[in-house]
């Protein structure tokens, strides 16, 4: 099964795209494997008779300095198809086709999954690096890591003598496939899950140098609410983009240019970014044995295309991801040619959606509990259309029955006496001892077959 791997975490691409010239030279584009990348610049850029320990140190800043190129969408973010060129005057050395020195090899297939980073930071840190003859640089000098080496220096004590005593080499990182981070589809009202936590994260700083975006504070995170969609349509006017409030391809792109800039990760002095920015209530992806709300969403849509499509069993919804998912799962991953491996990633979860929305009118009677049928996004503080209008309707009739539910305005808005009623709800009727106060296709089901029955 292959690592799965946060949008935002680095991680060791398996092959990366190398431009033949400078960015905008008319050149060809070459991919290879990340480890015969950083092979072939290692023997075009520095000696095999060095002492080992410069070797490895300047291996270390080659290998950072590609996957900072790589992390940051340096290039990608700007609308170019590649990760790098092999152009001097941006980049570093890469030669197609040349030999490679055998004890450099060897030495990249022992650390390739390794880069340096900032203590309590985890971006790979941006190494500038140069000759130290021909040109002098702020970063390391490839020829003055000779004398430091023959002096006794470890590769570690190298690499702190040029970029600082604050650095730590991180080991053994994940290798994934080289994708781009644009998540297969639109973010917007109603969306959730990693990747909006990303997009949250990272408007809230690009608001600091940009005040008259506003600050996501109520939305939850990784929630595409009222407020993430306020501050993305005042990204979009700012940066002279449509205005839709809809976080495309661009859209995506021009955040991470902008956050990459203001955050400076792609400079030797950076702001950095610390675990804790990273964190998100949703999982990268789910699989067998995981329990909750998010997995029972999954169940719900994948029951759903079972109702739809005979060749995919039909499932209960328990909140358990358990066999009778995964096999569901495996046989909506082979009808639609996707990786089979019963896990609910990225791939999967961009199917799901998509796929629902497109049976939403033909769902087959009895498939639900209920008629009235989940609109296809959440519902949370702050939304306002006309099927919140719907639920408060249905909230409103209900708290007539059960006193435990208390009243809302019924004004189309998902104000907090509606978040108070949702809450109630999913406490008496759905066992949720605390009640996440959103309304996906479960808590929707559950409110729609309620008022049916009364």
């Amino acid at each position: 099964m292959a690592i799965i791997s946060r949008p935002d975490q680095p991680f060791i691409p398996e092959e990366i795209t190398v431009h033949l010239g400078e960015p905008d030279a008319p050149a060809e584009n070459v991919t290879v494997s990340f480890p015969n990348y950083i092979k072939n610049v290692a023997s075009s850029e520095i000696y095999p008779t060095w002492p080992e320990s410069s070797i490895r140190a300047n291996i270390y800043a080659q290998i950072t300095y590609a996957l900072n190129r790589v992390y940051t969408e340096w290039y990608r973010s700007r609308g170019y198809d590649f990760d790098i060129t092999n152009s001097t005057k941006y980049d570093q050395s890469f030669v197609p086709d040349r030999d490679v020195f055998e004890n450099v090899a060897k030495i990249v297939d022992e650390i390739f999954n390794s880069y340096v980073a900032r203590q309590g930071r985890i971006e790979p840190i941006f190494t500038s690096y140069c000759d130290g003859r021909r040109t002098t640089c702020a970063g390391l000098s490839q020829w003055g890591t000779v004398p430091l080496a023959e002096n006794g220096y470890t590769p570690y004590q190298i690499l702190q003598h040029y970029y600082g005593d604050d650095i730590n080499i991180i080991r053994d990182v994940p290798v994934n496939a080289n994708f781009e981070s644009y998540p297969l589809y639109p973010l917007r009202l109603g969306s959730f899950g990693q990747d909006v936590t990303v997009i949250q994260n990272e408007l809230n700083r690009i608001s600091q140098n940009y005040p008259s975006i506003p600050k996501i504070i109520n939305d939850r995170n990784g929630v595409f609410g009222a407020e993430t969609e306020a501050a993305v349509k005042q990204f979009q006017r700012i940066f002279n983009l449509t205005v839709d409030g809809i976080v495309g391809s661009s859209t995506w792109y021009k955040i991470k240019y902008v956050y990459n800039g203001v955050k400076g990760l792609s400079e030797l002095v950076s702001e950095g970014i610390s675990p804790e920015e990273l964190e998100s209530p949703f999982e990268v992806a789910w699989q067998e044995g995981s329990t909750g709300i998010w997995p029972r969403l999954i169940q719900y849509y994948v029951r759903v295309l079972g109702c739809y499509y005979p060749d995919v069993p039909i499932i209960e919804i328990t909140g358990y991801f358990g066999p009778e998912t995964t096999a569901a799962v495996i046989a909506i991953q082979k009808k639609f040619n996707l990786i089979v491996d019963g896990v609910v990633g990225i791939q999967t979860w961009a199917l799901l959606d998509s796929q629902y929305k497109k049976i939403l009118s033909y769902i087959p009677e009895g498939c639900l509990k209920n008629k009235a049928i989940y609109p296809g996004y959440l519902l949370s503080k702050g939304m306002g259309d006309n099927n919140v209008a719907l639920m408060q309707s249905y909230l409103d009739k209900i708290s007539e029955v059960y006193s435990e539910i208390p009243k809302v305005n019924k004004n189309g808005l998902f104000d907090e006496k509606m978040e108070t009623a949702v809450r109630a709800f999913q406490q008496k009727f759905m066992g949720d001892k605390l009640g996440s106060g959103l309304i996906g296709p479960n808590t929707w089901s559950n409110i729609a077959a309620v008022y049916e029955s009364l």
